[in-house]
């Protein structure tokens, strides 16, 4: 299992190449933005109709996390569903799935803009958690120790002659932005303004994949 080791507000963590987040002394593991029934979705509201296997693949590569990590506790950070109605284009076998990955664990789904917290997929539906120093929401704020989504960071580099963009965390020593883990998710720039409010001097991006390593993050250029 690829990571590169972060510290926030004192806490060590391990930014996963998966695009999950590990603190292994607590035993947590936390995931941002799944964006179940994504497919589902666009197809109901006339849009573009993708392959409808995202949920599973989301699932699958999530469930393979679990296994490497074996948390106590799982925090899903809003965006777990695509929309208020998505829930009714999980079949069966999806909620069986979901209920036994969370067998054993304290499972905490933390609404999002596009979902309420999900109440009948098990597990703890709360606006927002703190453990320790940290705070685990679905929307940064300007308070420090917070460890959120919402935004999907993705960093464009030019490697080789060539452009390569890539899902990526955001980091300063107050903040921790996760990218998207849903398999059906899109990314906005890691120079786009909300990134440049929140992250301080000294901000990384740590780029998820097979070798997920750190950068430091563009400044933008004063108008």
């Amino acid at each position: 299992m690829n990571f590169v080791d972060v510290i926030l507000q004192g806490v060590a963590l391990r930014a996963l190449g998966s695009g999950a987040l590990s603190w292994p002394e607590r035993r947590v593991l936390i995931v941002s933005d799944l964006h179940l029934g994504k497919s589902e979705r666009m197809a109901r509201r006339g849009g573009a109709m993708l392959p409808p296997y995202e949920a599973r693949d989301t699932l699958l590569r999530l469930d393979a996390v679990l296994d490497a990590t074996d948390p106590a506790t799982v925090i899903c950070l809003g965006d777990s569903l695509d929309d208020n109605a998505a829930r009714a284009g999980l079949d069966d076998t999806e909620a069986q799935w979901i209920a036994r990955m969370q067998a054993g664990r304290d499972w905490i789904w933390i609404a999002g803009n596009h979902d309420p917290a999900p109440s009948d997929l098990g597990g703890r539906a709360l606006a927002r958690v703190g453990i320790g120093p940290l705070t685990f929401r679905h929307i940064a704020t300007p308070a420090p120790g917070e460890v959120s989504g919402h935004y999907h960071p993705k960093a464009r580099l030019g490697v080789r002659g060539k452009s390569v963009s890539r899902p990526c965390f955001l980091h300063d020593d107050r903040h921790m932005i996760l990218p998207a883990f849903g398999t059906y998710t899109g990314g906005l720039d890691w120079t786009a303004a909300p990134f440049a409010a929140l992250m301080g001097d000294g901000a990384c991006a740590i780029l998820t994949g097979p070798r997920p390593c750190a950068v430091p993050l563009p400044r933008r250029r004063a108008a």
